[in-house]
C-alpha cells in the first residue's frame, strides 16, 4: 500500500511508525487503517497471520522485538493479562516518547499499574478500548473511549481517528476500559432483556416477527433488538463475531468496576451472573447472541 508523501520525505530515521500486536478479528483491519497512514510494523502469535496482513495491506511483519523501535505501539488483546506478558518482554527495550496505546477490552487497576511500570521508563500510556465490531473497524468508524493525559490523547488522537469515527477522552487511565466494560455489560443486558421479552410473548401466542418489528419502532428498541434478533437469532444463523466469552469477562470487569466504589447496580450485577450461565450453558467461543439459548432453555421456548 502506498505510503502518504508526507511520511515518504522522512528518511527511515525519523519517519514516525506504529507497531501492532494482536490481529483477531479487530486488530487486522485495525491496523490496517494504520498502515494506510503510516509505516505498521505487526506482529501476532502465529506468524502467518502477521506474514498475511503484510501481504494484503502493506504493512511489515516483524518480530515482538522489533517493535520495540517504534513511536507508537498498539495493542489488541483478549485480556489485560496478556497486555503484561508483551509489555514484560518489550519494557527493557522500549524508547523514552514511546507511547504504548491499548486497545485491549481491559481491567482498568491493570491500566493504572501498566501505566505506572510504563512511565518508569519514560514510556506514556493510553488505555482505547474500541465498540462497533469489524465492521467499524474496517469504515473507520470505531467509538474510541480513552483513558489518560490530555496531552498524550492529542499526541494519539491522529492515529485513533484512523479508525475510530467518535474517539473522546473519557478520563484519567483506566477510564476507557471503564465505559468500555460498561458499554459490553449494557449490550448483554439489551440481549438477554430482549430475549426475554420475546420468549414470553411466544408463549402467549404471539408471532415474534411481526412483534420485534413493532418493538424496534417503538420505545423499546436497542442495538441488540435491531441488529442481532432478526439476523442471527430468528434466522438461528450465530455468526462467530464476539465470544460469549469474552462478553462474560468484560461483564465481570464491569462488576469488579461497580464494587469497588461501591455503587448500587443490580441490573448489571444479574446480568453479570447470568453471561456466565450462558457461558457455562452454551460455551466460551461461541458467539454472544447465542447466550439467548439460556433464555430460551429457561423458558421451554426456540426464539424463531
Amino acid at each position: 500500500m502506498t505510503q502518504p508523501a508526507a511520511a515518504s520525505t522522512e528518511t527511515p530515521a525519523t519517519a514516525p511508525t506504529a507497531a501492532f500486536i494482536g490481529l483477531g478479528a479487530m486488530g487486522t483491519p485495525m491496523a490496517a487503517q494504520l498502515a494506510g497512514q503510516m509505516p505498521t510494523l505487526v506482529w501476532n502469535r502465529t506468524p502467518g497471520k502477521a506474514e498475511a496482513h503484510a501481504a494484503e495491506y502493506g504493512s511489515t511483519a516483524s518480530d515482538l522485538e522489533e517493535l520495540a523501535g517504534a513511536n507508537f505501539i498498539f495493542s489488541c488483546l483478549p485480556t489485560s493479562a496478556e497486555v503484561d506478558i508483551y509489555i514484560d518482554r518489550l519494557l527493557p527495550k522500549l524508547r523514552p516518547g514511546t507511547l504504548w496505546i491499548d486497545c485491549t477490552s481491559g481491567r482498568p487497576a491493570a491500566a493504572r499499574e501498566q501505566a505506572a511500570r510504563l512511565s518508569a521508563a519514560g514510556v506514556e500510556f493510553l488505555d482505547a478500548p474500541v465498540s462497533g465490531g469489524p465492521a467499524g473497524a474496517k469504515a473507520g468508524t470505531l467509538a474510541v473511549m480513552v483513558g489518560g493525559e490530555a496531552a498524550t490523547f492529542e499526541r494519539a488522537l491522529p492515529l485513533l481517528n484512523t479508525f475510530g469515527g467518535t474517539v473522546l477522552l473519557v478520563g484519567p487511565v483506566g477510564s476507557g476500559f471503564a465505559v468500555k466494560a460498561v458499554n459490553n455489560v449494557l449490550m448483554g443486558l439489551h440481549l438477554l432483556s430482549v430475549a426475554e421479552g420475546l420468549a414470553s410473548l411466544k408463549k402467549q401466542g404471539v408471532d415474534l416477527a411481526p412483534a420485534l418489528t413493532v418493538l424496534n419502532a417503538g420505545s423499546g428498541s436497542s442495538f441488540s433488538s435491531q441488529n442481532k434478533v432478526s439476523q442471527q437469532v430468528f434466522t438461528r444463523q450465530f455468526s462467530p463475531m464476539f465470544k460469549l466469552g469474552l462478553l462474560a469477562k468484560d461483564a465481570g470487569i464491569a462488576l469488579e468496576n461497580i464494587q469497588e466504589v461501591q455503587a448500587s447496580a443490580p441490573l448489571i450485577a444479574a446480568t453479570a451472573m447470568l453471561l456466565r450461565a450462558a457461558q457455562a450453558t452454551v460455551g466460551s467461543d461461541v458467539d454472544h447472541t447465542e447466550a439467548v439459548k439460556l433464555v430460551e432453555l429457561l423458558n421451554g421456548v426456540e426464539l424463531s
